[in-house]
């Protein structure tokens, strides 16, 4: 899978898929990572890839000749902007959008791009939550990272996928480690005890009373969920 991120800062995203996990998955040729930086495609004076907006308005936008010329040498891609906008991202669109062979982000800046590259140019319209950034950098490695752990190889064990938050629509059930008891808390007692099924069941409850407590608006989504 390959990643482009059209973007005025590269610094800001290379250092992110260099360690850990993605840092091996970008090692092992399974990720590539390319960053482009409009500036080398603009045609206006000293390099500018922004510009007032017309009707007035407070601060300045991308402009569209640098964005659209940038896109047209990436060739066959799935173009994404990220924008308040757009659908809120989720677990589902990481899993689908992880079966492309290419995936362009455009990270906007200022007060964000000229309307008609999303209307000529980008595919799908995302946003990461309901609050502003001052780029589109975090936002765009949020949905490369998401993507980039449902691609196989990427992970070490893929099975892990099958028992994170939001399968099956509820959050994945709490989980502990040893020591049994620390400053007088206990794991559950069935986790130790070997019982697979019991086990099983046990941590479906407890995603779902999970759920139930911290989302709500998921745990509505549930049909006739036992508790």
């Amino acid at each position: 899978m390959k990643f482009n991120f059209i973007t005025l800062f590269p610094n800001l995203i290379t250092p992110y898929f260099s360690d850990s996990i993605l840092g091996k998955a970008v090692k092992n040729g399974i990720i590539e990572i390319n960053c482009i930086n409009p500036r080398n495609y603009t045609k206006q004076k000293h390099n500018k890839v922004d510009e007032y907006m017309i009707g007035g308005g407070a601060g300045l936008l991308m402009s569209a000749q640098p964005l659209c010329d940038t896109i047209d040498t990436l060739g066959d891609t799935h173009i994404i902007y990220l924008t308040p906008a757009g659908k809120k991202f989720n677990q589902n669109d990481a899993k689908r959008l992880s079966k492309l062979k290419n995936i362009t982000f455009i990270c906007g800046r200022y007060e964000g791009i000229d309307e008609r590259v999303v209307e000529s140019r980008v595919n799908e319209v995302f946003c990461i939550g309901d609050f502003i950034l001052t780029g589109g950098e975090l936002a765009a490695m949020s949905l490369c990272d998401a993507i980039s752990r449902n691609i196989y190889g990427v992970l070490g064990n893929f099975n892990s996928l099958n028992i994170e938050s939001f399968e099956g629509g509820v959050l994945e059930a709490p989980s502990f480690t040893k020591p049994n008891i620390f400053n007088g808390l206990l794991a559950p007692s069935a986790f130790l005890k070997g019982n697979h099924s019991i086990i099983f069941a046990l941590k479906n409850h407890m995603a779902l009373c999970k759920t139930r407590f911290f989302r709500p608006d998921l745990y509505q989504t549930l049909k006739s969920p036992k508790l």
